[in-house]
């Protein structure tokens, strides 16, 4: 097991971090401490991204069948719409937000992990662990109230918000409670006003009303319940929702039946460094915010792939430079803050309790949602598209428009940056492509130039983002920049 990663937690975050190592060829062990699989629907947004890079793995077109597209979200405040923002026109082989309950993913995720050979121990509880320069040991209570300690090479905690790998590693979560109370619950419906391809959010001056529909007669619902107490939020139940949905809502909408309720307060937190020697830190184990937007699990599905390949590379020996696995933090820390300032947002945008910042409000969304740059600014946000790594140590040289660390992409029906059993880069280009998978076969894949490349070699990684950029005559400028990353080189002439 020495060569094993320990994966902390078999949520979406933890599954999508054993599916992209197994699919690499790392071996895996994933735990939980709850005994089964849940079946509550908790996140049901994944965005484009998150498709996008799912679909290296082939788990994207399962998960899309079990959803629901939706390509338009609507905002309406005082029964007027104040802004209709349209998802079909997202720069993505995806342009839909689709919902789908979140055991649905969890369960297709589960599928293909089982296709590769891995099934998550659940009932398995992590105690603690040690780690220093050769490894780590973990401290494990099995079904049986067996402990044990067993070695592993890194471990990566997805264990949620009550992280008990971050509480060992005494790190810090900072951050803030809004002071409002919340319930959501996934319902039957009858009479909802749009086609089950719109979401509503409905403004009101006594809190917002969220409509995420599943299919044409099922919506996960979301609404605030007021300031906050010394006494824990209660989730409200079908008739005190109904109330509550024709107090807010446009009229007209019936519940017909419950899945699932909840009460929640809002936290804003995240840790001060993902990583802490030989443990990773990934989804809300290392940041939390706002579910406005949906972006949490999406987020932390993101951390997961953008770890899983560094950690692969360094363990399979591919490379080894200590850039690598510090890249994680210095690149998904940003993009976690950036998710809690734009959440956060959101929400109090939508909860404004003065009535002439209202309409303020209003008045300046409907005139601003309704220029085409800032429709597409907010969607590319929501849909996670315009996501970069900029200021990613792992960035090289660069020439041409394009911006080193912006996501490179995908065309739809080409095989997906990333696809396969190796990490591999992708040099993109001429003749010069074929020389860098030549010196560098164990690295290095050639393709084709990208259409929006010109007459440049893009150098582009496996999660799908621009590396390095140069001209392909210029295709030499690319070799010390791999050898940095501790890529070995075949000799010329091997």
């Amino acid at each position: 097991m020495k060569d094993q990663v320990l994966i902390a937690g078999a949520g979406p975050v933890g599954l999508t971090m054993a599916l992209e190592l197994a699919r690499y060829g790392v071996p895996v062990r994933v735990i939980d401490k709850t005994p089964e699989a849940t079946h509550t629907s908790r996140a049901v947004a994944v965005w484009p991204r998150t498709l996008e890079l799912l679909d290296r793995s082939g788990a994207a077109a399962d998960i899309i069948a079990v959803g629901n597209k939706v390509t338009v979200a609507n905002i309406l405040s005082g029964g007027r719409s104040v802004a209709s923002l349209s998802l079909d026109q997202i720069p993505s082989p995806y342009p839909f937000a689709l919902m789908v309950p979140q055991y649905e993913t969890e369960a297709v995720l589960r599928r293909h992990l089982a296709a590769r050979g891995v099934t998550p121990d659940l009932g398995i509880e992590l105690l603690g662990f040690e780690q220093d320069d050769d490894g780590l040991s973990a401290h494990l209570r099995e079904t049986d109230g067996t402990e044990r300690v067993e070695p592993y090479t890194f471990l990566v905690a997805c264990d949620g918000a009550h992280s008990v790998v971050r509480h060992h590693l005494g790190l810090d979560f900072k951050g803030d409670t809004l002071g409002l109370d919340w319930t959501q619950g996934d319902f039957h419906l009858s009479g909802y006003p749009f086609p089950a391809s719109q979401l509503a959010i409905f403004w009101h001056e006594d809190g917002p009303l969220l409509f995420f529909p599943m299919a044409p007669d099922r919506a996960r619902i979301i609404t605030s319940l007021g300031p906050s107490t010394a006494t824990p939020p209660v989730a409200l139940d079908q008739e005190a929702f109904q109330k509550m949905i024709d107090a807010r809502g446009p009229g007209g909408i019936t519940l017909t039946g419950t899945e699932w309720v909840s009460a929640f307060r809002i936290n804003e937190r995240q840790v001060e460094n993902y990583r802490s020697g030989r443990v990773f830190l990934a989804g809300d184990a290392a940041h939390i915010h706002s579910p406005a937007g949906g972006q949490g699990m999406n987020t932390g599905m993101q951390d997961a792939i953008n770890l899983a390949w560094k950690l692969a590379l360094v363990i399979r020996g591919l490379a080894s430079a200590p850039a690598l696995l510090e890249s994680y933090d210095l690149e998904r820390r940003p993009v976690g803050a950036m998710v809690i300032a734009a959440s956060g947002r959101m929400t109090r945008i939508g909860t404004l309790a003065d009535h002439t910042l209202q309409h303020v409000r209003d008045f300046v969304a409907h005139v601003l949602m309704g220029l085409s740059p800032v429709q597409r600014a907010i969607t590319g946000l929501m849909a996670e598209v315009s996501i970069g790594y900029p200021d990613s140590p792992l960035n090289g040289p660069f020439r041409g428009e394009a911006k080193a660390g912006a996501r490179a992409r995908p065309v739809a029906g080409e095989v997906p940056f990333g696809a396969g059993e190796t990490p591999l880069f992708t040099a993109c280009g001429g003749a010069g492509a074929a020389e860098l998978a030549a010196r560098f076969p164990r690295l290095v894949a050639a393709a084709s130039p990208r259409s929006d490349g010109g007459a440049f070699i893009s150098l582009v990684r496996p999660d799908g983002y621009l590396a390095a950029q140069v001209e392909d005559a210029d295709w030499q400028a690319l070799v010390p920049y791999l050898q940095q990353i501790g890529a070995e080189r075949c000799p010329p002439d091997a």
